[in-house]
């Protein structure tokens, strides 16, 4: 049988709240006045009919139960419900404090019925995820499809359902359409017999016609037909689709964060972030500062040539860990603890990375990011050219920042391999973009400061 009930779930989802609101309300009046007396005759059963309209109201303008089988799952739910909620519940709190009966409406009781709808409403999602779960891995609720390609992409397609049993798809089969009018009958004869609902086109494997025939077939039969294209390879570069009135246009970003909220976003980020560090760590920086000053002859900050984004030299600001004559050691690269040209005061802020600091004045001035890959030495570059050429290109689209993953995992690279293995990990900050990420990112680097685990 066909279809499978289509939207059951998201309307028991929808009634499950709207009785759960309503269950949590009466409970949390019986919590604070101990009966229902008197409900029916007080503001409270206006405040009911008002929550319950906007709550209509609110999943309706958030869209909180539409969904499908791919994007059914606990953390999806709970993600639109809590956003539903917490809309719903500053509404509320506005319309209470407008009304003229404001302070007649207990806060306990407010308080408590939120309290209960977010927690019953939870358990009855995830035990709605848990039981679609197992009903469909024991072989019920199924959608049957075929394949129409035998490449890759089609093995990709049967591979991703089969390791995704509580998705609930069936497989049929694969077809191999040759143009021929039998072809194409006797896949029509088997949606008849076996009453498939969806049907994969390969479009890597097919030609425009062909298509175009399959889509009347699945018309006669009321069979829903999925076009795959082929993206293998482009979605490492993020791709995305615009709509140009009718036509679906496909964009390669050719570097990362190239949208114009993503680069927004960044920028007012770094700048936020290292204002903040610069005011509240005044008093950090004029102790390193008078560290170094009394520590060891010589300027405290270090000034050095490194290459940003597109390759472009700049110069870096460092507090100076090192000795004043370092360069006449011949030595380009860092050595570790036993370096000969760190002084002793160079030593402790390289561990807890304090001489990073002053490369907040980089960010200000747009030379660098908060977070971002580790800017190098020319050479450097010219190594990973050589080694990497594709990979490093694609870290050079990007302004280089004062801490990255490759740094917090691998340290400072004094040899190829070690560059090599940083920028693997340099490049897995390049698939996407949040502030999340960053934060989290800071976080582990403030981490590796307070335990001194720096190189």
């Amino acid at each position: 049988m066909k279809n499978h009930y289509p939207g059951l779930l998201p309307k028991a989802h929808l009634w499950t709240d709207v009785i759960v609101l309503n269950l949590s309300f009466f409970t949390a009046y019986i919590f604070r006045f101990d009966s229902f007396s008197g409900l029916l005759e007080n503001q409270y059963i206006n405040l009911l009919l008002v929550a319950n309209l906007v709550w209509i109201f609110t999943i309706h303008m958030f869209k909180t139960y539409f969904f499908t089988r791919l994007s059914y799952h606990f953390n999806n739910q709970l993600g639109q419900f809590l956003k539903a909620v917490t809309v719903h519940c500053a509404v509320m709190m506005g319309y209470i404090y407008l009304s003229k009966q404001g302070e007649e409406y207990s806060r306990y009781q407010f308080l408590m019925t939120y309290m209960l709808f977010v927690v019953m409403s939870t358990v009855s999602r995830a035990a709605a995820v848990f039981f679609l779960k197992v009903y469909r891995q024991a072989g019920y609720n199924y959608n049957r499809y075929v394949i129409i390609g035998k490449g890759d992409l089609a093995s990709l397609i049967r591979e991703f359902y089969s390791n995704r049993k509580e998705l609930g798809y069936r497989f049929y089969g694969m077809f191999e359409i040759d143009g021929q009018v039998n072809t194409v009958s006797a896949l029509e004869t088997m949606v008849k017999e076996k009453k498939l609902d969806y049907i994969y086109c390969c479009l890597s494997d097919m030609e425009d016609s062909q298509v175009q025939e399959i889509i009347k077939m699945g018309e006669r039969q009321r069979t829903q037909i999925r076009l795959v294209p082929d993206f293998r390879g482009f979605l490492t570069n993020m791709a995305t689709i615009e709509y140009h009135d009718m036509y679906p246009i496909i964009q390669i970003n050719t570097k990362p964060f190239s949208s114009f909220n993503e680069q927004t976003v960044k920028r007012t980020f770094d700048l936020v972030f290292s204002v903040i560090v610069m005011i509240l760590g005044a008093p950090v920086f004029f102790a390193v500062w008078a560290a170094i000053k009394i520590s060891s002859p010589g300027p405290v900050f270090f000034k050095q040539r490194r290459c940003g984004r597109w390759g472009e030299t700049f110069e870096i600001y460092k507090f100076r860990s090192m000795r004043v004559d370092a360069d006449k050691m011949g030595l380009q690269h860092s050595q570790g603890d036993n370096d000969p040209r760190i002084t002793p005061i160079g030593r402790i802020l390289r561990k807890s990375r304090l001489d990073e600091l002053p490369q907040f004045i980089n960010v200000i001035k747009g030379e660098m990011s908060v977070v971002g890959p580790r800017p190098l030495y020319k050479y450097d570059v010219d190594m990973l050219m050589e080694a990497a050429p594709h990979d490093f290109q694609r870290l050079l689209t990007v302004k280089p920042g004062i801490t990255s993953i490759g740094q917090i995992t691998v340290g400072y690279a004094d040899t190829v391999a070690k560059n090599v293995e940083r920028l693997k990990y340099d490049l897995m900050y390049l698939k996407s973009y949040s502030v999340f990420d960053d934060v989290l990112l800071i976080f582990r680097t403030v981490q590796v400061m307070v335990l001194g685990r720096g190189q």
